[in-house]
């Protein structure tokens, strides 16, 4: 029996973590440079502007110390112009290429060894998606593990994204050591509380002592998924006052008493998915309309009713709903959609034969997205049309909702919550990107949602999230537009006939900068296919019910 992981626990009590081994030392990618100059690249930069070049970019060790435009398009560079290479200086030739900044993935889970899923297989694959930075919401390896690995990524010893850890609220962290003191209070006066520690949180006391203690191991925010009234308010107002920042996923045995605006008003800043937002705009209910045989912890009941949910909501524009979306945009708060995890509700046979399964997915991982009835996500125990039908519904509201937030100058990121349903690691990034296109967002506006606008969610927007002078060195280079067309950037890259009717894939990242460190994008993505050809020993992965379908 496969063990049920973290992302949707029934009772935050009850979470457990599923560690996996550690990332091994890095062995390549090449700087920081004393000088690093990009030349001539066409930049898309994160602010919404439209693409301008050819420009020079230039990096010392990892900041950004000039961002110079060189020339016209079309027209020979005048080298007078160029930022000049220094003896021990690195340059690369971006001629007719594209830079962009670092992706930032904000619902980034690390895997886990119920997915069997290791640490470089994950970490690979993001950066070879131009992923920089992740957020990890939950620390499911445990809150120790996330924060070794978060120093090894700063100090560049391992191959990773730069991470935040986001505990889940009311796991485990009694073992983690103590690393900061609390605002005004001295940790010695304070007192170690093991059982509330462990994740029995019964109060608004123990939330309080729980968050202090989450604040003092290093944590850099908390990742909710319900709980009583008075230990939600408790729990995020401290965490606001402690100045750490905060996600949920509104799980639908608290929502009824707590949902998106009552996180907002409390001191949330941000959401995942989209559960506590159709609830905030019942009208005519206070519950969703669940059939009297419903049962929550039967994952097929629980995804094919939640694909009903938001037409139980106000319809759009409607006064109920501007109310509740002008609440949100009044509290700043962020909305994290995350629409690719759920795409196969509405389309199960494309995302089960999406083209990079067949070399990227480890067979373990493979066998975890199968139907099942404890492992979450693979709920296909009967998933069929009139389910799928339900959810393209479902996505239509729900996008007009996320697009008319963004329009009216609300922050809207991009996440993936990859490693469940299945989802791949970077390329499930990509397809958030097609996804908020479709949403309504304008190419320019994905790039900002996947670079600007998560900085901005992790207060960081003053280093990364785009190409200005004395940022840090984040970048992305490629061969294609991806404006024309995103799906460039999946490693499989896209398809395309030559003039003389030759079939031919082009894109994929190029080059991943990450801390002024020069990755091959490509060469990441040899060696997660190797290992994913080691792990299959001669076998193939198999679609659901073959070969004993007759």
């Amino acid at each position: 029996m496969r063990k049920i992981l973290f992302c949707f626990p029934i009772f935050v009590s009850y979470f457990s973590v599923a560690q996996i081994e550690n990332a091994t030392v890095r062995n390549e990618g090449e700087g920081p440079y004393n000088q690093l100059i990009i030349r001539g690249a066409t930049l898309i930069n994160g602010n919404g502007a439209p693409p301008i070049g050819p420009v020079d970019i230039v990096i010392k060790k990892n900041i950004i110390t000039q961002v110079e435009t060189v020339g016209y398009p079309g027209v020979e560079i005048d080298s007078k112009l160029r930022p000049k290479l220094e003896k021990d200086g690195t340059e690369i030739d971006a001629t007719g290429m594209y830079v962009l900044p670092g992706f930032i993935d904000m619902h980034g889970h690390i895997g886990g060894s119920s997915q069997g899923t290791p640490a470089d297989y994950v970490f690979k694959l993001w950066l070879a998606h131009g992923i920089t930075t992740i957020r990890d919401p939950s620390a499911g390896n445990g809150l120790d593990w996330v924060l070794k690995h978060k120093q090894l990524s700063a100090k560049n010893e391992i191959i990773a994204p730069r991470i935040f850890a986001y505990t889940s609220f009311g796991q485990d962290i009694s073992g983690v050591p103590v690393i900061r003191e609390l605002p005004n209070e001295k940790i010695a006066n304070q007192k170690t509380n093991t059982t509330v520690l462990k994740g029995n949180i019964t109060s608004a006391t123990d939330a309080i002592t729980w968050v202090k203690a989450n604040y003092q191991k290093g944590a850099d925010g908390i990742k909710f998924f319900g709980q009583t009234p008075s230990i939600m308010e408790a729990a995020i107002k401290e965490n606001k006052r402690l100045g750490l920042l905060s996600a949920c996923h509104h799980a639908q045995i608290n929502v009824a008493w707590w949902n998106v605006v009552n996180s907002a008003k409390a001191g949330l800043t941000s959401m995942e998915h989209w559960y506590g937002l159709p609830e905030a705009l019942f009208t005519d209910r206070t519950v969703q309309n669940y059939p009297l045989d419903y049962n929550y912890q039967n994952e097929q009941d629980r995804f094919s009713e939640a694909g009903k949910l938001w037409k139980q909501a106000a319809p759009p524009y409607s006064e109920k709903w501007n109310q509740v979306m002008n609440q949100l945009l009044e509290l700043d708060f962020t909305l994290d959609p995350t629409f690719n995890i759920y795409e196969a509700n509405r389309d199960l046979m494309r995302s089960r034969n999406a083209d990079w399964h067949k070399d990227y997915t480890l067979p373990s991982l493979w066998n975890f997205f199968q139907p099942s009835k404890v492992s979450h996500g693979s709920y296909w125990h009967f998933w069929g049309t009139e389910e799928e039908v339900e959810w393209k519904e479902n996505y239509r509201l729900w996008m007009v909702f996320v697009n008319e937030y963004k329009n009216r100058g609300g922050r809207v990121t991009a996440g993936s919550d990859s490693g469940f349903i299945f989802q791949l690691y970077g390329f499930a990034y990509v397809r958030e990107l097609e996804l908020l296109r479709e949403a309504g967002f304008h190419p320019l506006e994905v790039i900002r949602s996947a670079t600007l606008m998560g900085a901005e969610a992790l207060g960081r927007d003053k280093e990364i999230g785009t190409i200005e002078v004395g940022k840090l060195a984040d970048l992305i280079i490629i061969e294609e537009n991806p404006l024309k067309n995103l799906k460039v950037l999946y490693g499989t890259g896209a398809i395309k006939l030559t003039e003389n009717n030759e079939i031919t894939r082009v894109g994929g990242v190029k080059y991943t900068i990450k801390d002024g460190i020069v990755f091959d994008s490509k060469k990441l993505l040899e060696e997660v296919r190797e290992m994913v050809k080691k792990a299959k020993n001669g076998t193939e992965l198999k679609q659901p019910g073959y070969p004993n379908w007759k």
